[in-house]
């Protein structure tokens, strides 16, 4: 069943728009745009360096989310993802703020628990990232709400605050919303018990609702208020290429949708025989975009996806080829869509979206 929330469509600042290298004014002339013409969110990623790329330009989303601020007025601004691996949760909590206080209220912080190619090479240590991930998020909540006159404590097993504040209360109550980056089912269990949503990238409709349900589940078993739960956001970071002949592009891109698409979790709902040889715990905690070994293994073993399986996940073509694509993921439960646009014409697929998508999917919602 089609989910009755509001349904939201948002922009994402990310790899497509790094590797494009798009300067500085190029990026905010493409979110007043989404601004304007109905958009109800921007993201941008968070990540080092993506050095197969040479040419990309890779920029701190808090310094350009807060540039996005200065020339938006309606859409949502949030990270996506960020971690507090590379920074003290503090760090998070008072960046996240001030986006939210120079939004007047927009603020979303979307967060994971950070990935290797991030981490490797400046020599930052990745252990225990979700038992540190479930900590960094607790401090980061703790310290919304602290104040000189409030001064907050954590005894954590990674983090301590021995009366520690903030002094620049956010706009939006309680906080801004936390957005999830989880896959796994430590991190779903996590999602349920911490987060304001759940903003998870490589999908198909089938594992976003088995997930989904995951996600459920732990809301319940943490006792989260139905009115937490019917404000929960269901987000999923889309792809969209715009083409005039659907088969053409997809046999271009195909490759590459699956190397995004290739994890345990698809090959499970899919029932897919494990892939023989293809060690995911080494592939996330060693893989660095400087070390290409283990993105070639992956290319091999991804091949083994299923055409059908892997273009689900992705939305190519026209608008009315795109269209069903949306609709398969509202029936699994989506209710804000964060969308990476590739293709030449960055600014017309902002444009077309808006203009021939957006409104058919919202008006099919209401009926």
């Amino acid at each position: 069943m089609i989910t009755e929330k509001p349904l939201k469509f948002g922009i994402q600042n990310g790899l497509n728009v790094a590797r494009a290298g798009y300067s500085e004014d190029q990026i905010l002339t493409a979110c007043m745009l989404a601004d304007k013409t109905g958009y109800d969110s921007i993201f941008y990623m968070d990540h080092t360096n993506v050095p197969q790329w040479r040419n990309a330009i890779v920029l701190d989303p808090w310094v350009m989310l807060s540039a996005i601020a200065a020339v938006t007025n309606n859409v949502e601004l949030g990270t996506c993802v960020t971690d507090a691996i590379r920074r003290h949760p503090s760090n998070i909590a008072l960046a996240a703020i001030t986006l939210d206080r120079v939004s007047k209220g927009r603020a979303i912080l979307g967060i994971g628990a950070g990935e290797a190619q991030n981490l490797k090479e400046f020599c930052i240590p990745f252990e225990k990232p979700v038992a540190k991930w479930e900590e960094q998020i607790q401090v980061i909540k703790t310290l919304y709400g602290s104040t000189p006159d409030h001064t907050v404590n954590f005894d954590g097993k990674y983090y301590k605050l021995e009366g520690a504040c903030l002094q620049a209360p956010p706009i939006r109550k309680p906080h801004p919303p936390t957005y999830m980056a989880s896959g796994g089912t430590r991190t779903l269990e996590l999602t349920g018990k911490l987060g304001e949503g759940w903003l998870p990238i490589g999908y198909t409709p089938e594992l976003f609702e088995d997930h989904a349900k995951q996600i459920q589940t732990s809301m319940n078993k943490h006792n989260r208020t139905q009115q937490e739960k019917d404000n929960f956001q269901y987000a999923l970071d889309i792809d969209v290429y715009f083409s005039e002949d659907a088969e053409e592009s997809w046999a271009k891109m195909k490759e590459a949708v699956k190397v995004s698409l290739f994890k345990p979790e698809v090959l499970r709902v899919h029932g897919i025989k494990e892939i023989e040889g293809f060690d995911f715990v080494k592939y996330f905690t060693e893989y660095s975009m400087s070390d290409q070994s283990w993105i070639v293994k992956m290319r091999e073993a991804a091949t083994k996806i299923p055409d059908k399986i892997a273009r689900s996940s992705t939305a190519v073509g026209t608008p009315d080829d795109i269209i069903p694509t949306f609709e398969r993921f509202m029936k699994a439960g989506v209710n804000h869509f964060v969308i990476r646009f590739w293709g030449k014409n960055y600014f017309g697929s902002i444009d077309k979206f808006a203009s021939h998508v957006m409104p058919y999917l919202r008006e099919k919602l209401q009926k």
